[in-house]
């Protein structure tokens, strides 16, 4: 049977691989020679469990939105990742990398991140183990994400903020990979999304594949039945989507939506749609679908959302688009911002902007009354506020 998952050359169909400087060979292989014998380990599994359940608060709810449903005509659950501790899917991640770095002897923790859910995931992490942890942050984001900037900071984690290019998610991965090249065997490079050279794509998806896990005994509970209909979940990098479709993916009764960020429109020129307008490329080292202009060089992307905002694609998406098992939609800034605000006025969540692009979604889908839809909310809205009554005030 064909699958989807990563092979042993650490490729999905043509994306992937490890496209690295020298000085990261070392650092690379060993991760990839140790960590599916420490993930699965039961020492590994026992820790990494007991900490999911009391200290993140797993397993996180699957709610049926009734009004939600009634809206649009099927049932929708939402996969309730914003209920976590520190409000997103990213701490089942950061949880999991460190505690693996701690069995592999580093001291030192660094990080990047764009919208500060996955810095603030990893600063959490850090404080909780006595680690050292620096944290590479885009300008631009860290104005615009200022509650977790101080959030960060109060965790004891050092903001470094990134002054190169578009002073986004991008910039800070460049400086975090400049950093891990000038630390290469005290340091581990916590990565937050299904990116970066293998086996970091994997590895992060492995650890969220407790989401699309929750899922298959939930739906067994509330509807008779593992399985959904439609599985429904934003993309940047990838982590929340690789989480939720992750036990899902070869099972062909299962139709899955993704939501790339669409900006001020894919044709606009300021759009983040990567999987709509990239290129076969390599970026952070792997091989994958890159917005870049004609002679290669990486284009600026933009979206509203901090943790879209990102030229490239886990290879695991890429792949998935290339082989027609993803639908991709793009949803721009304002159906984003739309269905933050019916989700807020219909149910009382208050999503983040990463996860009001996959609820942007539910309206370019014909769904039967009898479609069973899961989509996950990846993270709470607090970050996004001062966007969120910017648009109020308009």
């Amino acid at each position: 049977m064909k699958t989807y998952l990563v092979n042993e050359e650490g490729y999905y169909g043509e994306f992937g691989g490890a496209y690295v400087p020298e000085i990261l060979y070392k650092c690379v292989e060993e991760l990839k020679n140790n960590y599916l014998d420490i993930l699965q380990s039961e020492d590994f599994k026992k820790e990494f469990n007991a900490l999911l359940k009391d200290y993140v608060g797993r397993p996180s709810p699957l709610y049926l939105a009734n009004r939600l449903s009634a809206k649009y005509g099927c049932k929708i659950y939402l996969k309730r990742e914003d209920l976590n501790h520190t409000g997103a899917h990213k701490i089942n991640n950061a949880i999991g990398q460190i505690l693996l770095a701690k069995r592999l002897g580093k001291k030192r923790i660094i990080a990047e991140t764009g919208a500060g859910q996955h810095g603030v995931a990893t600063a959490t992490v850090c404080a909780l183990m006595n680690m050292e942890c620096i944290v590479y942050m885009g300008k631009t984001d860290v104005e615009r994400q200022q509650p977790n900037v101080q959030r960060m900071k109060m965790l004891g984690a050092t903001v470094c903020p990134v002054t190169s290019g578009n002073m986004t998610l991008k910039d800070a991965t460049n400086e975090a990979i400049r950093d891990w090249c000038c630390h290469p065997s005290d340091t581990y490079y916590v990565i937050g999304s299904t990116v970066g050279p293998h086996p970091y794509p994997d590895m992060v998806a492995r650890l969220q594949s407790v989401i699309s896990e929750e899922i298959k005994k939930q739906l067994l509970e509330q509807e008779g039945r593992d399985y959904p209909d439609y599985l429904i979940a934003c993309v940047g990098g990838g982590s929340n989507a690789a989480g939720t479709i992750y036990h899902y993916v070869d099972d062909n009764r299962v139709k899955i939506v993704l939501a790339e960020a669409g900006g001020k429109g894919v044709d606009s020129g300021m759009s983040a749609a990567t999987i709509q307008l990239g290129k076969m490329g390599i970026i952070h080292g792997a091989q994958t679908l890159v917005m870049q202009t004609e002679d290669g060089q990486i284009e600026e992307p933009y979206s509203i959302s901090a943790g879209l905002d990102y030229p490239g694609i886990g290879p695991f998406h890429a792949n998935l688009a290339t082989e027609n098992r993803a639908t991709i939609l793009a949803i721009n800034d304002d159906e984003a911002v739309k269905a933050a605000f019916e989700l807020t006025q219909i149910e009382g969540i208050i999503p983040a902007l990463e996860s009001a692009h996959a609820l942007g979604a539910l309206s370019k889908v014909k769904f039967k009354p009898e479609d069973v839809v899961v989509l996950t909310v990846s993270g709470r809205g607090d970050k996004d506020m001062d966007t969120y009554i910017g648009f109020l005030n308009d």
